[in-house]
């Protein structure tokens, strides 16, 4: 592609979008965002963006609804001054929770908000682990569905791995953590999960052999945690050697990670900075996916394959 690349970054996540453009050696065009009285964004997008290759950084994370809204205004505002082309660049997208109706009269947010970003002038969305893939399916524009299996592969593949393996929450997440188990040569394990609300689950088993064993346990995101700790209470009845726990998003709310920190047999919390992490634990380990992320920009730019990224 011709066009010049340009790459904005939104208030959800400045340090993220600062190190994609180090890594891509582009500066990080200014943004001004304005709050009127009436409590109303405005956003202007201070760079030229005529005929340019437009990127606008912005994750979905708290505060969702008034980082959606600006992203929204910012791609209206790309469209707006005849950017050649606008993508989206959604490390987290939060409404893909809301994937399905599993109760009368609720809407389907992950399909509206695809909808709304498409009618803003987004023409195309690199995000990162969706929570339920079929989200990718909402969107009426390309989507470059990237994961962060190879970078958490990469940090455990540091350690001894003869007696390890890999347990997936529940048998929703099991492709993927079969995904990264293969990265690593290790057996795979999932549990048995009921969930009854967002704040209430049931794991009333696991599936394969845990006992004696290095467990690496493996999800999309921990957001309070309430899975990840009904789960390590399930799996310390069959007395594991060890334990670490491995997520793409680390949402950490209402204290989850101080929750699983005080575990005595959780050794290690691994996550990647797809969101903003403002806590530190000497238990924590946040790895980076800006050189993913700024990889796929380029390979987007230059109209190469984004999937040979991901090739094991």
């Amino acid at each position: 592609m011709d066009a010049e690349i340009v790459i904005f970054g939104g208030s959800a996540h400045p340090a993220l979008a600062d190190e994609i453009c180090a890594y891509l050696n582009v500066p990080r065009s200014p943004t001004r965002v304005t709050r009127f009285a009436n409590d109303c964004l405005e956003v202007q997008l201070q760079a030229n963006c005529r005929e340019r290759d437009v990127y606008l950084i912005q994750p979905l994370v708290p505060p969702v609804q008034e980082n959606l809204v600006e992203l929204l205004l910012m791609a209206d505002a790309a469209r707006g001054a005849s950017a050649a082309r606008v993508t989206a660049v959604m490390s987290h997208y939060a409404y893909a929770r809301s994937d399905k109706k599993d109760a009368p009269r609720i809407s389907i947010g992950g399909r509206l908000v695809a909808d709304l970003l498409v009618t803003a002038g987004v023409n195309r969305v690199l995000t990162m682990t969706l929570h339920s893939p079929e989200v990718h399916g909402f969107f009426s524009v390309p989507v470059d569905h990237l994961h962060a299996l190879r970078e958490l592969a990469a940090h455990f593949k540091q350690r001894d791995l003869s007696r390890a393996v890999v347990l997936s929450p529940d048998l929703g997440y099991a492709k993927s953590a079969a995904h990264f188990a293969r990265r690593l040569g290790l057996p795979v394990a999932a549990g048995a999960k009921e969930r009854f609300s967002d704040s209430k689950v049931s794991i009333s088993s696991i599936i394969g052999e845990v006992a004696d064993r290095d467990v690496i346990v493996v999800d999309d995101e921990i957001a309070r945690g309430t899975t990840v700790i009904e789960l390590l209470s399930v799996l310390r009845r069959q007395e594991p050697r060890s334990i670490a726990v491995a997520c793409t998003h680390g949402l950490f709310a209402d204290g989850a990670l101080e929750k699983l920190a005080a575990a005595e047999d959780v050794s290690e919390i691994v996550s990647t900075n797809t969101v903003p992490i403002q806590m530190t634990h000497p238990k924590l380990t946040v790895l980076s996916i800006a050189p993913a992320l700024a990889e796929a920009i380029r390979r987007t730019h230059g109209g190469e394959s984004v999937s040979a990224l991901f090739d094991q």
